[in-house]
């Protein structure tokens, strides 16, 4: 790979191809307000795009294709938006009495002519949820370029798998509202308290799981019950202001904020061993073991060497009610399927009802407000002795969402699992699950925690 070396770090060449209709309206369900900075101010999150960071350290962008694909029938206003941001605009009408404009092949049909062109593209970067451009992803893994996915909704598990990056949904909405505080390096997501939002459970990232350049402007969420790395791993464990500097720590702490789930020991550990190799030979730096290490190196870290295989997560977005062994529940084979293709939250039948009435009654109380909503969520699971994080409350509360129900207009709790069950179906089929009428019986009555049979 072609890459341009500065006195600062990387710089990559980069295609961006913009799926304008299927960006905005995945926004417009999830979060209208960024729906309208998305279309309103490109130049903005363009500006965040241009730096980012993966395994190998820092990078920045030159976006030389600016591409942007809308209906100009129904987004015309939208244009002179991204031509002032430099975007080449191509407009795709409708072509089909069911308004499926041209938008699909004509980005495919240029993002393959930017792969043969003379110059050499180091990265392609789509923004958009369809899992048809799943084959152009993967046409560009072959010419060895980074992918970086941008999605504004619920994207196939195998269109995400073929992604060097992805940016969700949440992110790309932090991102295009608060663009300044994405771009800081480093630096944690604004706390004030636990009503911050966490981003919806989706997909680690692939391979290397490098940060998004959308990382430090995603948003966070409450703090858990564990708090930082020493209390969960080592008694020994430093202050905050006492931890040591160096490369190891730097990699960590960029992955566990990148993710979008807490992560398991080993692939903390990997990043670490990578980003300083002495760690091996030193035995961890005289800590012994990885865990350990972790607390003294950053303390400001959630962690858990128990239950196997270990966890980290960032403890103002996640906490321990978020691991996989602490939330979850032995499934048959056909619901473990389920989860594995579509990452919805893997709880007991009993649990989805309890969140799903929670989510129900606080919005018929108090006024829809995504952050808000999901914390007192969050905190009704729990008093009511379930061990519900906050990441499985946000995707919850996102596929409800992208699945058209107004949770503004107070749904009653059958209605909001009517919708849950039906969004969960429809990323099933989307991942080509072939499902019968008993399969389909079963997992509605899983997911909507027993609801719809009453």
């Amino acid at each position: 790979m072609t890459i341009d070396s500065t006195e600062t770090g990387r710089r990559l060449r980069c295609a961006l191809f913009v799926d304008f209709d299927n960006v905005y309206i995945g926004l417009q369900r999830l979060d209208p307000r960024a729906a309208e900075a998305f279309a309103s101010a490109p130049g903005h999150w363009l500006t965040a795009l241009e730096t980012g960071s993966d395994a190998d350290g820092e990078f920045t962008r030159r976006f030389l294709v600016r591409a942007c694909y809308l209906n100009p029938s129904v987004f015309s206003q939208f244009r002179p938006n991204f031509t002032r941001a430099g975007f080449s605009v191509v407009d795709c009408p409708s072509l089909t009495q069911q308004g499926k404009s041209s938008a699909d092949i004509n980005l495919v049909l240029d993002a393959v002519d930017a792969l043969s062109a003379e110059t050499r593209y180091d990265e392609f970067v789509i923004l958009s949820a369809d899992a048809d451009f799943t084959p152009l992803a993967l046409r560009c893994r072959a010419a060895d370029r980074r992918v970086t996915i941008i999605t504004a909704g619920p994207a196939a598990s195998a269109y995400r798998a073929v992604a060097d990056t992805v940016v969700t949904a949440d992110e790309l909405a932090e991102l295009v509202k608060n663009p300044e505080a994405a771009a800081l390096e480093d630096a944690a997501a604004p706390v004030g308290d636990a009503a911050t939002e966490a981003p919806a459970t989706g997909v680690e990232r692939s391979r290397t799981a490098p940060r998004s350049s959308a990382r430090s402007g995603g948003p966070a969420g409450a703090a858990g019950s564990s708090g930082a790395a020493g209390s969960a791993a080592s008694p020994t464990a430093a202050a905050p202001g006492q931890a040591p500097a160096g490369p190891a720590r730097k990699a960590v702490l960029r992955q566990v904020r990148s993710a979008d789930k807490p992560l398991t020991g080993g692939v903390v550990a990997q990043a670490a061993q990578k980003a300083d190799p002495t760690l091996l030979t030193s035995g961890w730096d005289g800590a012994g073991s990885f865990f350990p290490w972790l607390a003294r190196a950053v303390p400001e870290l959630g962690a858990a060497s128990r239950p196997a295989p270990g966890f980290v997560w960032d403890p103002k977005r996640f906490s321990e009610a978020d691991l996989t062994s602490s939330s979850g529940v032995d499934l048959p084979p056909l619901q473990r399927q389920v989860v594995e293709v579509t990452d919805i939250p893997n709880l007991p039948t009993e649990r989805y009802r309890i969140l799903l009435t929670a989510l129900a009654d606080d919005v018929r109380a108090t006024t829809f407000d995504r952050p808000e909503t999901s914390r007192r969520v969050r905190d009704a699971c729990q008093a009511a002795g379930a061990a519900v994080g906050r990441a499985s409350v946000n995707t919850v509360i996102s596929g409800v969402l992208y699945a058209g129900l107004d949770l503004a207009a107070r749904p009653t709790a059958k209605k909001v699992a009517e919708t849950w069950a039906d969004n969960v179906i429809g990323l099933c089929r989307g991942a080509r699950m072939e499902l019968g009428p008993q399969d389909v019986a079963a997992i509605r009555t899983w997911v909507s925690g027993g609801l719809l049979t009453r």
